[in-house]
Formats: C-alpha cells, structure tokens, sequence
C-alpha cells in the first residue's frame, strides 16, 4: 500500500486509516479485498462509502461492498461497519437485495417463449429461500449514517468538508483528510504478449482468469469464447480490456457479452465493455437483465431506462435454442443463490459447457427436493447436466453455494478428462489427488483451439463482418452489401512497410481485418493508431488530391481494400459518403492536437477522437458575451480552443473553463437536460461547437462517450 500522510493507499484504490476505533476503509473498488487480504493486518473491519458510488471513467462500482460484506460475514462470522449518507443506504440496499438474496419478484416464464411440452421453465424461487436461510441485508452488515455530514465512530469522528473529502478526527487529533472521490488502479496477471497481435480462431475458448474473488495470487473468472473470428466476452471480470490490450488482443474483436448473473465476481466488467467504441450486445435473460439494470441504476444514479440505452439487449430464452456467430447456444437455469444462466454451445458438431456458479452436488439437490425447494422434474432437469459434452468449463467452490471439487473427481475418468475445473484458486485444487480432472489456465498463450472446417460461405462472412462494424454502413440496402462483397480485395503488409506514402495518387481505399497501423504527419502531438475494423485512404479518392500522411504497418497487416473508382462508386449517394465528406472538411491538425491534450477526452480511443472531431465546427464569442444562461436548454457541445470562460450557478458554485474544458456534457445533452451553470466569455472565446442533433447521432453509435467526455 502507498502511504499517503496518516493514511494508505490501496493498490487498486481506496483507502485505509489507522484509528482507535480500528481500521478504516474509505471506497472499495472491485477486488480491493485482494490488496487487504495481502496484508498483516487483513482486511478492515469498517468501510466509508465514497461520495460518489459510481466511477464513470472507468466504468465500474467504487463502493463494492459485496466480497468484503461476503468474507466477513461468512467466513469471519462478523458483521462489517458501513457508514455513508441515508440516500447511499437506500441505494447500497437497492443493490445488495439483487446480487445477495436476487429479484425481489420474478417469473421465469418471462424468460421463455412458445411454451409447450418441450419447454421446462423450472420454478427456483423455492431454491433462493434454501440458499437464503434466515438470512436478511440487517442480518449481514450494521449501517451507519451521516448526521449533518459527520459520523461518530467510538471517539472517532469523520467530517465531510465542503471539498466533499473526509477530515478525519481521533479524539482531539486530526489525523488525515482523504478523498471523497476514489480512483481505480488495475490490476491483473497477463500471462504472455503475443509477438503479432492476436488472430481470432473460427472456434476457442481464452481464460481471462481463473480463480474467485478472494484469491489475492490470480485473475478472477471470466473467458473469451471465440466464434467465426468474432469474440464473445462471458461474465468479464474488471480490467477485461487492459489485459486484452496486454496481450495483444484487438477489444474491438469483442462485440458482445454473455451475462449469466449479478455476482461482483461476474457483472462487475461488464459496463467497462459497455463504454468503449461502437454499441456492445448483451445476450442474457430477461430475468438477469432486469436485476443487473436495478443494481447498476443503484450504483450509478442513473435510471434503468437510461442504462439500457448505452447498449443493445439481446433476450435469450430458455428452451429455444439461440444463434451467436454461426454457434447455437442451449440455455439453462443453474442451481445457485439468485438466478444464474448456464449454456451448452454446439459449433460444427463440437460441443462446449459453461456452468456458470452451480451447485452440481446430488446429495444437496436430494435435500432440496425431499424438504420441497425444488420439483421432482427440475430434479431430473439437474441431473441430466451435458456431461458427454467435449469440453466442460464447471465451477467449483465452497458448499452449499458451489459445487465440491470431491464431487467432480468422483465422476468417471472419460468425464474427468472433459471438465475444466473454474472459479477456484491453486491452493484448494491442489487438495485433489490422483485427478484427470484441470484447473483452468488464464492467458491468450493458452486459448483452446477446437478442431474446426471453413464454411463455404467463411469469406463473405468475414466481409460482412467488417462491414458491419464500420460507422454509418448498417443502413446500407442489401443491393449495396451484395455490391461490396463483389468490389472487395485482399492485401498483406509486412511490418514496417510503408501502405502509404504521402504526396503519392491515391489509389485504394483501406480496411484493416488484423494488424496495427500509424497515421505519421508532421504537426501532430503523436501520431494516431489504427487497429481492427478501422480504416484510411478516403481523403485522396474523394478529394482528387494526393496522400496526406504516411501510414506504416506497425505490425504484419491483413487489409481489405477497395480500388478508387469503385470506391467513391459505391460511397457516392450513401450515407457514409456523406460522412466521409464531412469528415475529411473538418480534419484539422490543430483539433486532433487539442483532443489528444485535452484531460477531457482522455478516455477517448483514436478512433473515436476522430469522429468527434468530424461533427465539430469553429465558433467564437467576444469578451463579456454571454454564451449560455443557466437553465436554459443546452444546445450542444462547446469545446474551448482559447480564452477564457467563467461560470457560475444561483448555489454560488464557481469555476473557470480554457483550452480544452466543455460546456455542457453529453450524458446531459442525450437527456435533453438544461444547463447547471451561466457561462461567461471572460475575454475573447474561440471553441469548437457539436449542435444537439449531431451529439445524438454520435452518441447513438457509441454510447459510451455520454458518459466519458468532459469527466
């Protein structure tokens, strides 16, 4: 830990002060419980919520206060001190109810369609209340709330100033001030980085990690299943990204999440997916899905409603088989303590089993069946797990929530063999002896490859998948899609060859399906990326004029590319030709320098910096201008190249905004909120204006930037 004054800092974030009253912990971001169970002195005993629960930069809950709740209560046999305000209670109890005890009020017909005498929808509501006990929220943490912003802990006392950081008090001693806002730092294992960047397989599996949420030596569980070159994330841990980014591993190949059930362990990376490039899929229940928006809205703040906005949803329904990526997925409902999904997936006749936190112990079904938890046919449903499946991804872990590791090395030898053993640290697998059974092994070095054929139709699939995923093509007409497969090239690029070279005729308009490239053009901060589904070479085929820039392949480089007169064919009259338009008309060194410089797009990838800044135009305001009344709607977006602007509020707030600050933000332009201050040019303002139309466009196509921009 990093000692900062009178108190530590946790690896991960958050932070802990030595007091009379014990130790004290302000903030827990995900897997926080990991750096404390590191050290001598363990993990506290008492947590403050931070000021803000949600860290929208990072996309991930900053008071998670599930595992540390979790270990204290059950393995320490206490009950842990929270204090925050009364509305955090309200919230923290909003999302413990979903991730403890599960939905309040739920049927699982909701989650099935055609019903008939094929489809079993299974009724747990009676094994929630097994795994439940007597247990309530009182009954597994004491709370504490603030009185007139300070909280009195034996003769601590803990003040909120009006910076919104915490003065911390022992008896008559001030011993620290900490942050009411709490960062995030990651922290994870990569395993190897690749040489080349990572080719997706027609059909694997990657590890992300392997172990659970109290194991301070790995990655926590979540994998990677790969289908047809395209990447389906499965419950991703936190830091899903940079360790893909770690490992040499392309995040745009993930276009979709599979979320089986809200567990910290579980849900926890998945809006960290969710605010990055492009518009993800979730592939869930309606169930699940119900409870995760619920909890995420508790965190944030923000309502179920605008959450399911950032993303698309993508129902899954038990009994129906469901196609992602060329492999079909059979889903189930798993034994567990609030509604968890597994699945069997078939792809070219080879078959994989995930399933999910499962309580696979026949004796605990039987004792649940004969005191009336579950039915007789439900029963049968869970003893007919896929065993005869070619590869079993199965959790193991602490009874009666987790299935006994004893229990699957009792299974025959054949099965042994096909199961994967998951969720579960070295120490305690490494009690099995004389076992066929594995432990899973995180890393992209390790990805399991299954045997598989190209399809006839693997070529055009491919193509249709880059399609895709390039900005304004979705609403291509099929006339035109059928064009672009029958325009479309291959090209190979070795590393560090030049693509293109600046001041030459364009000729080929470029889209890269593997490898890295860079942008190198005088005048730039740095040079911008290109990875994966990006592309380059329009400006010389629409203009006539010749190449701007250098691009150079970074690495070796897989392309797709289109000649130029059938290039500007194919784009003209559409709506990525005009797009494409606009972007090349507003290109400008200046504005990249400014968005790469700017804190308030540091969260941005290239990518996305270079669509921002096609929807920009200059504007400029003379000294003493009013630019915006409080209250007012807001127009859109301003971005201030130079000058100087001053705003205020009726609450007295105060602040001053220069090169690089916003007014206004998106997340409140997309809610068609009005503005929280009175902005002032203070001298001469030259900014950058985004109108309200085309901040909804943009934000529409990646939903994420509402609420990363300006942050």
């Amino acid at each position: 830990m990093k000692k900062r004054g009178r108190y530590h800092e946790l690896p991960r974030g958050g932070y802990v002060v030595e007091t009379s009253a014990g130790r004290i912990q302000f903030g827990a971001p995900p897997e926080t419980i990991k750096d404390s169970l590191t050290t001598e002195e363990g993990v506290p005993e008492i947590f403050v919520l931070p000021r803000e629960m949600f860290n929208w930069s990072k996309g991930i809950n900053v008071a998670d206060m599930e595992f540390p709740i979790y270990y204290h209560f059950f393995i320490r046999g206490r009950r842990p001190l929270i204090c925050g305000t009364q509305a955090q209670a309200r919230r923290l109890a909003v999302a413990l109810q979903e991730a403890v005890f599960g939905p309040r009020d739920f049927d699982l017909r909701d989650d099935s369609i055609d019903i008939g005498d094929d489809v079993f929808v299974p009724d747990i509501r009676g094994e929630l209340t097994f795994f439940r006990g007597d247990l309530t929220l009182k009954s597994l943490f004491r709370y504490r709330p603030f009185s007139d912003g300070s909280i009195r802990i034996g003769e601590v006392t803990i003040t909120i100033n009006d910076e919104d950081d915490y003065e911390v008090r022992d008896g008559d001693e001030h011993i620290a001030t900490v942050p009411g806002r709490v960062s995030y730092t990651a922290r994870f294992d990569v395993g190897q980085t690749l040489a080349e960047p990572f080719k997706p397989p027609r059909f694997g599996v990657t590890c992300l990690g392997p172990s659970h949420g109290f194991d301070p030596g790995d990655n926590t569980s979540g994998f990677i299943i790969w289908l047809n070159h395209n990447g389906i994330m499965v419950d991703p841990p936190v830091n899903s990204t940079e360790w893909l980014l770690s490992s040499n591993v392309n995040p745009k190949f993930i276009d979709s999440i599979i979320l089986t059930h809200c567990h910290a362990d579980h849900d926890a990376g998945t809006f960290q997916k969710i605010l990055e490039e492009g518009r993800v899929t979730i592939y869930t229940t309606k169930t699940v899905m119900e409870s995760f928006l619920r909890k995420y809205s508790a965190f944030s703040g923000e309502s179920p409603e605008h959450l399911r906005r950032l993303f698309s949803f993508q129902p899954i329904y038990i009994g129906r088989p469901l196609t992602i990526h060329g492999g079909e997925f059979d889903i189930f409902y798993a034994l567990h303590s609030i509604p968890t999904m597994g699945f069997r997936l078939s792809f070219q006749g080879r078959s994989f089993v995930y399933s999910s936190d499962h309580q696979a112990d026949p004796a605990v079904q039987r004792t649940m069946l004969e005191q009336g938890n579950m039915s007789e046919e439900r029963f049968e449903q869970l003893r007919n797990f896929p065993w005869e499946s070619d590869v079993i991804y199965h959790e193991s872990g602490i009874a009666p929530l987790h299935t006994p590791l004893a229990f699957l090395a009792s299974l025959p030898e054949d099965v042994q063999q096909r199961i994967v053993v998951y969720h579960i640290a070295q120490k305690d697998f490494s009690k099995i002896n004389d076992t066929s059974l594995q432990r899973a092994t995180f890393g992209i070095e390790n990805t399991l490859f299954f045997p598989t054929e190209p399809s006839v139709y693997e070529d055009a699939y491919r193509a249709l998948d880059i399609l895709k995923r390039l900005d304004f093509f979705e609403s291509l007409p099929v006339k035109k899609v059928q064009e672009f497969l029958s325009i479309i090239e291959r090209r190979h690029f070795a590393r560090g060859e030049k693509v293109i070279e600046e001041g030459t005729k364009g000729d080929y308009f470029y889209i890269i399906e593997w490898g890295n490239a860079s942008v190198m053009k005088e005048n730039l901060v740095r040079g911008k990326q290109l990875g994966a589904y990006e592309y380059f070479g329009e400006v010389a085929l629409l203009t006539g004029s010749t190449r701007t820039a250098d691009i150079v392949a970074d690495t070796e480089l897989e392309t797709i590319v289109i000649p130029r007169d059938r290039f500007v064919n194919f784009v003209s009259g559409t709506e990525f030709g005009r797009v494409l338009q606009r972007v090349i008309d507003r290109r400008d060194n200046r504005t990249w320098n400014l968005l790469v410089e700017s804190e308030a797009f540091a969260h941005l990838s290239d990518y996305q910096r270079m669509w921002f800044e096609s929807y920009l135009e200059p504007c400029s305001f003379p000294g003493s201008t009013t630019i915006l009344e409080e209250g007012e709607p807001l127009p859109g977006l301003y971005v201030v190249t130079d000058g100087l602007v001053e705003a205020w509020n009726g609450d007295g707030r105060k602040r001053t905004i220069e090169r690089g600050g916003t007014i206004g933000l998106l997340h409140r332009i997309m809610r068609g909120e009005s503005s929280q201050y009175t902005y002032t040019a203070a001298r001469p303002v030259e900014a950058l204006f985004m109108n309200r139309d085309d901040a909804l466009e943009l934000i529409d196509r990646n939903p994420g930037l509402a609420m990363r921009v300006g942050i």
